[in-house]
């Protein structure tokens, strides 16, 4: 187990530096002439140049991604070309804030697609036809029209939910759970669509196994089959894609913490990216890649412990 552990972080920590060069040559190709774009257009191409040297943008470009990955290491990812802030200061106040977002939409999706999803499989006929329908439905609606809809029902006419804005946990509890209600909701409806569909797929094959009718013979309840054994088997798939749903929620949150204004990674990648703030773009980008590799990493370990078959080798 901890020679896979430390296999898996050697090659996630590969994956990341290999990311982190792309990304560099990605911005730096599509970067424009930023030291105008950060002093404006009035300023002299004295300044302008002066400006490339401060930054370090009139070096080799490999020595500025290699400068760049020796700092990161050291843990001092620089200050933000536009604000002066330190990156690492700017990132830090932002992740808490779009994962506990990200992370409540994964826990609420998990546990209504586990319920709708061995409900429809097992009732099936009118019960598992209405699911099939609002996941459908829940497929096609777009997360931000889902969020503007839920902002001007539940937040501006009926006043239960903070419009916009964010309070942390720390300051109020209740302040915190009106600010992440509804972007919550907003992203777990099309990730509930796709892990119930992966539930019910799976319950529904292994309902038809011969094992469950063994089981069945010797005399154990159907509850007992089903929440003991078939769910036991079923949880596997269902983990991977509700990894790939986690996944893609981080990259749902960019529009959900626009419409919330919520200040977390999404908003800060849009207004980074729309800047050409590279040193905060490649913070968010290693941020971004080392929580896939760490929650794929804890999906395996889950898809181990619910099946001993599955070898982590």
């Amino acid at each position: 187990m901890l020679a896979f552990i430390f296999r898996r972080l050697l090659s996630g920590v590969i994956l990341i530096a290999v990311i982190s060069f792309l990304a560099f040559l990605l911005l730096y190709a599509a970067g424009g002439d930023i030291p105008r774009r950060i002093l404006g257009e009035n300023a002299t191409a004295d300044t302008v140049a002066k400006k490339a040297e401060e930054l370090g943008l009139d070096r080799p470009l490999l020595t500025q991604y290699f400068d760049w990955l020796t700092s990161a290491f050291t843990g001092d990812l620089g200050r933000s070309w536009f604000t002066g802030e330190l990156v690492t200061t700017s990132v830090t106040n932002r992740v808490a804030v779009t994962l506990s977002i990200v992370i409540g939409a994964t826990v609420i999706s998990a546990i209504i697609s586990v319920v709708v999803g061995v409900l429809a499989a097992r009732r099936g006929g009118a019960v598992d036809g209405t699911v099939q329908v609002f996941s459908l439905i829940g497929f096609a609606i777009p997360g931000f029209l889902i969020a503007l809809f839920l902002v001007l029902v539940f937040a501006i006419n009926l006043g239960w939910f903070k419009a916009t804005g964010y309070v942390p946990l720390t300051t109020s509890v209740a302040g915190w759970l009106s600010s992440v209600t509804l972007p919550i909701i907003a992203l777990s409806i099309g990730a509930i669509a796709t892990v119930t569909q992966q539930i019910r797929g799976s319950v529904i094959d292994a309902m038809s196994r011969d094992y469950v009718r063994t089981l069945r013979s010797r005399g154990l309840s159907t509850n007992s089959v089903v929440y003991r054994h078939v769910l036991r088997n079923a949880g596997g798939p269902a983990l991977a894609v509700l990894a790939v749903q986690f996944i893609g929620l981080l990259g749902g949150a960019v529009i959900v913490e626009q419409v919330f204004a919520i200040p977390g990674m999404g908003q800060l990648t849009v207004r980074a990216t729309t800047l050409g703030d590279i040193p905060v773009v490649m913070a968010l980008v290693i941020v971004f890649a080392i929580i896939v590799v760490v929650v794929n990493l804890l999906i395996d370990l889950a898809q181990a412990a619910l099946n001993p078959k599955v070898r982590l080798s």
